[in-house]
């Protein structure tokens, strides 16, 4: 059964990273017939946010299959219009009850805003736009007096987290009547298993979601896209 509520679509989830920990997972829904059950409609039960690192699979890490999982994916998780946009069609039109912003330790996104920001270097192309969106993460960690990279990484899921729900009215009032809830996770590369660092329950009222730290402060020169 699909899960049709945010505590029963973490709960899937979670078990599903368990299994892939352990070393026993079950593949489910990659089979042939379930090709064609889903070829006609979706009903993912959760979007993963997810950074674009080759070694965030979210369908292999939690262990689901086809139609489970709505995926989007940038270096860093990073949300700009076309990500609030894909994340607004999966809870309205599609109904999916959780959002998950999945981040990992090591993150190379961060480690490039944090040495951009450290040498004063405008990362090349397009770079920049990914670097400038990390900043407030690290302006953020430094004010909480954060400096290991897997401390800011945790920061930055939770930034995110609170960046979907502050820019996206749409996910705010999905939030608010408790008909979604929003995730941060973190994914040890290493160990392959995943851990909660931030949460918005269903219910949250809009209100009480801060807004994205440091969202108003202009991005630094050393980083402009």
């Amino acid at each position: 059964m699909t899960p049709t509520t945010p505590e029963r679509a973490l709960a899937e989830l979670q078990a599903g990273n368990n299994r892939f920990v352990t070393g026993a997972p079950r593949h489910p829904n990659q089979d042939a017939d379930h090709r064609a059950l889903v070829a006609d409609g979706q009903h993912p039960f959760a979007v993963i946010v997810g950074c674009s690192d080759s070694r965030l699979a979210a369908e292999i890490i939690f262990d689901r299959g086809l139609g489970d999982l709505f995926v989007v994916r940038t270096a860093g998780h990073t949300t700009g219009p076309e990500v609030l946009g894909s994340v607004e069609y999966a809870v309205t039109v599609l109904g999916t009850p959780l959002v998950v912003v999945l981040g990992h330790d090591s993150c190379g996104a961060v480690q490039a805003a944090r040495e951009a920001t450290a040498t004063g270097a405008t990362p090349p192309g397009h770079l920049g736009a990914v670097v400038d969106a990390v900043v407030p993460s690290l302006r953020r960690a430094l004010r909480e007096g954060v400096t290991d990279i897997d401390g800011i990484v945790d920061i930055h899921i939770a930034q995110t987290v609170e960046a979907l729900v502050a820019n996206s009215a749409v996910l705010a009032e999905r939030v608010a009547a408790g008909r979604c809830a929003v995730v941060g996770m973190s994914y040890r590369l290493g160990a392959g298993e995943v851990r909660t660092v931030a949460e918005v329950p269903a219910g949250a009222p809009g209100p009480a979601v801060p807004a994205p730290a440091g969202a108003a402060d202009p991005a630094p020169t050393a980083v402009a896209g």
